[in-house]
């Protein structure tokens, strides 16, 4: 069984759509991460891709997404800044809880 990932949106704060991707374990997870890279890159950089393949081998769900404005989420990025980029953040960790599990850890840089 390989891993799969499953696009999908939620909304921010503001209602604006933030695209996401769930990178699934094929066995099923043991735990979930939220993956908060730059806020400036998306969630399809390189070092993320990465990395979430790697923990969902590992049996780690891992949920990466685009901040307000960047990648494929709606809003302007020139109107964002480090508080709404924290409530994205947020609005992300809310979508794991609600829909999956809470995410057990947060990695990025």
């Amino acid at each position: 069984m390989s891993n799969r990932s499953i696009r999908m949106t939620f909304p921010s704060r503001l209602g604006h759509e933030l695209a996401a991707r769930l990178d699934l374990p094929a066995a099923g997870a043991r735990a979930y991460a939220l993956f908060a890279h730059c806020f400036t890159c998306t969630k399809d950089i390189f070092a993320a891709r990465r990395i979430a393949a790697t923990l969902a081998s590992l049996d780690v769900a891992v949920l990466r997404f685009d901040f307000t404005g960047l990648g494929s989420s709606e809003g302007e990025f020139q109107n964002t800044n480090f508080s709404s980029n924290v409530e994205d953040l947020v609005r992300a960790a809310d979508h794991l809880r609600e829909h999956y599990r809470a995410p057990a850890l947060v990695i990025g840089h």
